[in-house]
């Protein structure tokens, strides 16, 4: 135990380098253990409880990086260490990595803690991990990362029942039998048919934890047999006061979704996270590492490895980053390299005549998106702070609005612009250049999807504010998803109001209201006139959301959230679930 205030000395190195793993691993046991009390949550049915878990979790990471900052400074008179004494540090703490099973969590958590003590940002990195020094790969794990499973005398649904007891949950299956029978007909049933012939490395591999989100826990596995992989995912749910497989998810692109950053992060019980992302990435090798772990709780590895691989894009390739396509907005910059799927959106320093609000407050929109369940319509979004960029890969357009719009935001060090503050979000087209290419099937189906993304939030206690096209984006599947958030309020904090009768002829000819009108008053009949002007738009809107636009749809759905209802929302097609074949 150190004990008071320590000069720097050849011994100071060794003992700032075990107060910094010491707090890297406090913070991963409270991490692990909220993460493995998620079981126990799903078993017994608290939905609310797994909400606020969530929430909480997310904080985990800060709050361990302020205390470990406070204890260093408290015990080490960290202003007299140069930086040579600094790269001992790195030096002795990479020692302390031998062995260790999360060593690449253990290295971030070392940059945050740096960073903070020295004020020190991405540009000056010389003393922090911008490479990873210690490999991942072939970490013993306990229990291990996942089981396998060989089918005796070819029997796969005598397999699968293995699979599922061998989670251990105390609730138990309302009819496993009936529901291995449906997923042995749907794995029979896959596209290219089923296996003719079953090699000697026939098995099936499962993830050792399930992952939980919501109401859900998710098998995750392959089926391996001879040269050909077949990746899987099971959603088991409660049917009242039992358990049941729901569906058996085997589309590469389908698994893909599961995996959106625009839905809650799931927790799973980890005790080498490497090894979870190694898997994942064989059944979705279309996510990046940085993607996986952010969507596994471990938001600070995403950053870092997204920032790894920006670097390493910047070095081969050669265009400029450009202004974001779409209408331009009053409360953001927003840039992208065309090459890169990347949006970066910085707050502008004074906003547009018709936003009455301020950074603080545009922050805490975007910090309460990480908090609330997104529901499949809201993009996550990474928060950088002194991101530096190489300055000549910048077009002269962005440099002017920079300079012009957001200069306390950014500034010239030498070849690098440093953005003081920004966001990084997915790229997606633009909801209103979508429509304007749209073809009469696609427009339909874009335009269902619109009214569908705003029920989702709103069932999910969130309204957007701004209901204008341009606010929405497509994914590349498709899906539409809500992305502008300077207007962002809970629904319950809204007061949806229907617009009262003028009170004479002349008062309805007036430019100006005639009744009144507080802050948060919203009245959905109004919806209409900014977002309905185009006659096709307009046809299909009201043939599948007129509803959208009478306030009791909306005091409706604050009723059903003010009453604690936790509607379900499914990542996968409807057609998949189970409960389709029992009917049948």
């Amino acid at each position: 135990m150190l004990v008071g205030v320590q000069k720097p000395s050849d011994s100071t190195a060794q003992a700032i380098a075990s107060v910094l793993i010491e707090g890297f691993d406090k913070h991963y046991r409270l991490f692990r253990a909220t993460s493995a009390l998620a079981k126990a949550r799903f078993e017994r049915g608290a939905w609310v409880g797994a909400q606020r878990a969530v929430q909480e979790r997310i904080r985990f990471y800060d709050e361990r990086v302020r205390e470990n900052v406070e204890r260093l400074r408290a015990e080490f008179e960290l202003d007299a260490l140069a930086a040579d004494d600094w790269r001992e540090v790195k030096l002795r703490y990479i020692g302390l990595l031998v062995d260790h099973s999360q060593p690449e969590l253990a290295e971030t958590f070392f940059n945050s803690v740096l960073m903070r003590v020295l004020r020190r940002t991405y540009y000056d990195n010389d003393l922090i991990f911008v490479r990873a020094a210690v490999s991942t790969e072939y970490i013993a794990s306990d229990p291990p990362i996942y089981r396998s499973y060989h089918p005796h005398d070819g029997s796969l649904r005598d397999c699968l029942e293995r699979v599922f007891l061998d989670f251990g949950w105390s609730r138990p299956f309302a009819d496993l039998g009936s529901d291995l029978g449906h997923l042995v007909a749907a794995l029979r049933e896959r596209p290219g048919g089923p296996w003719t012939h079953l090699e000697p490395n026939f098995q099936i591999r499962v993830l050792g934890s399930a992952f939980y989100r919501n109401k859900a826990a998710y098998v995750l596995g392959t089926i391996e047999n001879g040269d050909e992989v077949l990746p899987f995912v099971v959603p088991v749910l409660h049917d009242e006061e039992r358990l049941a497989l729901d569906a058996v998810v085997l589309d590469a692109e389908q698994i893909n979704v599961l995996f959106s950053l625009s839905r809650a992060y799931f927790m799973v019980d980890m005790a080498v996270p490497s090894g979870y992302v190694a898997f994942l990435r064989q059944m979705i090798p279309a996510r990046a590492r940085s993607e996986l772990y952010t969507m596994l709780g471990l938001g600070g590895q995403g950053k870092t490895l997204f920032f790894r691989d920006l670097l390493e894009h910047l070095h081969h390739s050669e265009d400029a980053f450009v202004e974001a396509p779409g209408i331009r907005g009053q409360v953001m910059v927003v840039f992208t390299l065309p090459s890169y799927p990347y949006v970066f959106k910085v707050i502008r320093d004074a906003f547009g005549p018709s936003k009455e609000t301020d950074r603080a407050t545009v922050r805490s929109k975007f910090a309460m998106v990480k908090h609330v369940d997104r529901v499949g319509r809201m993009a996550d979004a990474l928060e950088f702070t002194d991101l530096a960029l190489p300055r000549r890969r910048f077009s002269p357009e962005v440099l002017e609005q920079l300079d012009s719009l957001a200069p306390s935001m950014v500034e010239a060090t030498g070849d690098s612009l440093i953005v003081r503050h920004c966001y990084v979000e997915r790229r997606m087209i633009p909801l209103n250049l979508y429509l304007d290419r749209a073809t009469p099937e696609e427009l339909e189906r874009v335009v269902r999807e619109y009214g569908n993304a705003i029920r989702d939030l709103a069932i999910a206690n969130i309204f957007p504010g701004d209901l204008l096209w341009r606010n929405f984006g497509v994914t590349r599947d498709g899906r539409v998803v809500f992305y502008d958030y300077d207007e962002l309020e809970y629904l319950t904090d809204v007061n949806f109001r229907r617009i009262p009768p003028p009170p004479n002829p002349e008062a309805e000819l007036s430019g100006e209201p005639w009744y009144a009108v507080q802050r948060n008053d919203v009245f959905p009949e109004e919806f209409g006139t900014f977002l309905l002007g185009d006659p096709r738009l307009r046809e299909l809107f009201l043939r599948h959301h007129a509803d959208l636009l009478e306030p009791e749809f909306w005091q409706e759905c604050q009723h059903r959230v003010e009453a604690g209802e936790l509607v379900d929302f499914f990542p996968y097609p409807e057609s998949l679930r189970f409960r389709n074949r029992r009917s049948g």
